[in-house]
């Protein structure tokens, strides 16, 4: 990813054990991007568009999601939609990351504006190596500026 400092990730997944194995895996392949968690999708579009509890924060918008969909208040599918629909976030990258892999599932995720669809695998050594080979992805990225 151009300008590793400066892009935030923001993670949205409501289990703990996945969201620490998620991060650890994607500082094993490099990455030192600034990583936000979040464990459900009404703090995410909180964070996002600086509502809630999320106000005052000064914080920028992260310029890359990473986003489960199966969460609690709101769940993925709302959060993404949310995201793609809103002149402010519709160009931040969005990388669904989630254990569904049912194609009717995946297809609506790339119709409300997806960018990647990973599917995480059940079995740890090959989740690990999952996110791993997504954090080497994710170091190669070009995302848009102008956010």
């Amino acid at each position: 990813m151009a300008k590793h400092e400066t892009v935030t990730i923001l993670l949205v997944e409501d289990d703990p054990g996945h969201a620490r194995l998620i991060e650890k895996n994607l500082r094993r392949s490099g990455l030192s991007n600034d990583i936000v968690t979040l464990d459900n999708g009404q703090k995410a579009v909180d964070y996002l568009f600086k509502e809630g509890e999320y106000k005052d924060d000064m914080t920028p918008v992260p310029l890359l999601v990473l986003l489960d969909l199966n969460m609690p208040v709101l769940d993925g599918y709302q959060v993404l939609q949310r995201i793609k629909y809103d002149e402010r976030t519709k160009r931040v990258p969005v990388v669904v990351l989630t254990t569904t892999d049912n194609p009717s599932e995946i297809a609506r995720c790339y119709e409300l504006g997806c960018n990647v669809y990973v599917t995480k695998p059940v079995e740890y050594d090959q989740f690990c190596e999952a996110i791993r080979q997504l954090g080497l992805f994710l170091a190669v990225v070009k995302i848009p500026e102008d956010n």
